[in-house]
């Protein structure tokens, strides 16, 4: 079994002669345009917001995983961002995929990926009629305690959605997917098994305590105990495992472009705009 069967094919449609608006938002190359103006926004924002103190606008998996390369002595500014791109400029190099993308594929997916942020925020009130609770205190989202603005919340948001999409599902989804087709695990099967173990992660991620505490993969059995002792923190825990779920799905779906949208819609409508109305 290839790399290229492995970790291309599942996740990028093959190459056909004429440009197809639903296959084109899953290349790479579409999805790196894409995300170069919300990476650009946020990490300047953050810097002009911030300056020598911009670390504590960074929130999810942003701060995450720069407290985990302090921890291993990387302090390098700009090392997450490049990252981000590197892997995506791999991606499209290893898929082979034309670099072109049209005005009509990326107006498109700002399209969905408001309609899939407005999506998640019904299911998300859904949810929440069945515990039989305030939504709107319910679906506010973690870290929103920041009040020095609509501006300032928006940015930290917009990171949150572009790094936890990074970490969950370009990063841990196709490594989570190759270890079950190692394991001769039929494709169908592996991705349902991927969307679900990668979605309680996901969710169980947001339990493992503060930065400063330090984030592994052995504290993920304290965040368990943690929500099994809690009764609040059930409703969070299965809305999270069900957005991982639905995060999750688009990405193989439609395309990592469009996840990453959709979620960095869903923190700023629900964290900064909503929230900031009450």
């Amino acid at each position: 079994m290839t790399f290229r069967h492995l970790f291309v094919d599942a996740f990028v449609p093959p190459e056909s002669p004429e440009p197809h608006y639903w296959f084109e938002t899953r290349r790479p190359f579409c999805n790196l345009v894409f995300l170069l103006p919300l990476l650009l926004v946020y990490e300047l924002g953050v810097l002009f917001l911030g300056g020598a103190e911009s670390d504590s606008f960074r929130n999810g998996a942003d701060a995450w995983m720069r407290q985990f390369l302090l921890r291993l002595g990387i302090d390098l500014l700009w090392l997450l961002p490049v990252s981000l791109i590197g892997a995506l400029l791999f991606w499209q190099w290893a898929s082979r995929q034309p670099w072109r993308m049209s005005w009509d594929t990326f107006g498109g997916m700002i399209a969905e990926s408001l309609l899939f942020a407005f999506a998640l925020i019904l299911l998300g009130q859904a949810v929440d009629s069945c515990f039989r609770q305030s939504a709107t205190h319910l679906l506010q989202v973690e870290g929103s305690g920041w009040t020095n603005g609509v501006v300032v919340r928006s940015v930290t948001f917009l990171g949150a959605g572009i790094y936890e999409e990074f970490l969950f599902r370009l990063c841990l989804i196709p490594i989570t997917y190759a270890g079950f087709r190692a394991l001769l695990v039929p494709h169908r099967w592996s991705v349902g098994a991927t969307i679900v173990l990668t979605s309680l992660v996901f969710s169980l991620a947001h339990y493992l305590g503060t930065p400063d505490q330090g984030y592994s993969i052995s504290l993920l059995t304290d965040a368990v105990a943690r929500v099994r002792s809690t009764r609040a923190l059930w409703f969070s825990f299965v809305f999270r495992t069900i957005a991982g779920m639905f995060f999750a799905a688009l990405f193989f779906l439609r395309g990592f472009g469009i996840t990453v949208g959709a979620h960095a819609a869903y923190d700023v409508i629900v964290g900064a705009v909503l929230i900031s109305e009450l």
